[in-house]
């Protein structure tokens, strides 16, 4: 079986656009900070615990969703649009 090597200077594009890793990344932290706020008041019925965690969670997973699915027009190949 032979393993096929990759040319030195032939690189396969990004899957997603820097802004798009930041948008993730921006999403994973308002979720880990939602939880340990959640975590760190410890009560169940608290303000922070009951309101602001919550919120700040379901920012962070539509951050990361938003992020997955932006597309940068700018990155798109021109090839692909002529022959369609």
């Amino acid at each position: 079986m032979r393993v096929k090597r990759r040319k030195k200077n032939e690189t396969k594009p990004m899957l997603f656009s820097p802004l798009n890793y930041k948008l993730m990344g921006l999403g994973v932290l308002l979720v880990v900070v939602g939880f340990t706020i959640m975590r760190l008041e410890n009560e169940v019925y608290g303000f922070f615990s009951l309101y602001i965690s919550p919120v700040m969670i379901l920012l962070g997973y539509v951050t990361v969703i938003y992020a997955i699915l932006k597309r940068d027009h700018k990155l798109e190949d021109p090839s692909s649009k002529a022959s369609a």
